[in-house]
């Protein structure tokens, strides 16, 4: 999202204060047919739910909020703040996640945190640069770089593989190293299976550390969410928004007359 798109830019009804007390944060991950529900609470995962939904999640998602609650022997009203998986993902996906959560942090107000896909990636990593990459199909990617401290570094954007690796040469030279100590600070990471590392076969990058992090986000959704609640960078859930990156068929074939 641009800045002028940014939810954290919009005013707040909630107190938005800093809070140095872990928060009991409800987090949702719809954004692909691999997702789940996470509670974390204290700093720590205190119970999660991965659920594949090929057919959505529109029927499944608020039994399995139930469930998991009942798990953890937790109610919604001790729920300090609720995030959601904001995308880039699937379109429909992200559309059902970020209502559910908007509803619930609305009626419970509560404050939201919508978490991008690519940041929650990052929490997967351990070097001071994380490439996280997701598929985009039409042979592009999703992309941003963040740091060890899940601060977005080079911004998130969907583009060709290869233009997307050019890009990073001002930043890192041709073994990954920073371009100013020398130092291997630099790794990829990306959802099992995906196609990336064998499209590196044979260039300098080759060599590089990758990271597969699990389809399921809600538990990194979560983390990210109580690193801003600390950080008071929560918002009000009627300005929390969808984090696309790009428009979807619709938006691009639509054609006013």
């Amino acid at each position: 999202m641009t800045p002028a798109e940014s939810p954290q830019d919009a005013p707040a009804r909630f107190d938005n204060h800093v809070c140095k007390v872990p928060p009991a944060i409800l987090a949702i991950d719809t954004t692909s047919e691999f997702g789940g529900v996470a509670l974390r609470a204290a700093g720590r995962i205190v119970a999660e739910r991965r659920i594949h939904a090929p057919d959505g999640f529109s029927q499944v998602l608020f039994s399995e909020l139930e469930q998991l609650l009942a798990q953890a022997a937790f109610s919604l009203s001790g729920i300090d703040c609720f995030a959601v998986a904001s995308g880039p993902g699937s379109f429909t996906g992200v559309r059902v996640g970020l209502a559910a959560a908007k509803g619930l942090a609305e009626a419970a107000r509560k404050p939201i945190a919508p978490i991008s896909n690519l940041r929650a990636l990052a929490t997967f990593g351990s070097l001071p640069r994380r490439i996280t990459l997701l598929d985009a199909r039409r042979g592009e990617v999703y992309a941003a770089v963040y740091d060890q401290h899940l601060n977005c570094v080079s911004p998130e954007t969907v583009v060709g593989f290869k233009a997307f690796l050019e890009s990073l040469g001002a930043a890192f030279d041709r073994s990954g190293a920073d371009a100013g100590s020398g130092a291997l600070n630099v790794e990829f990471i990306t959802f099992s299976g995906a196609p990336f590392a064998m499209a590196l076969a044979g260039t300098h990058w080759a060599n590089l550390p990758w990271v597969e992090a699990p389809r399921a986000l809600a538990a990194a959704v979560a983390l990210c969410a109580e690193l801003d609640f600390l950080a008071g960078r929560t918002v009000d859930p009627l300005v929390a928004d969808a984090n696309y990156v790009r428009r979807s068929d619709a938006e691009i074939l639509w054609n006013p007359r």
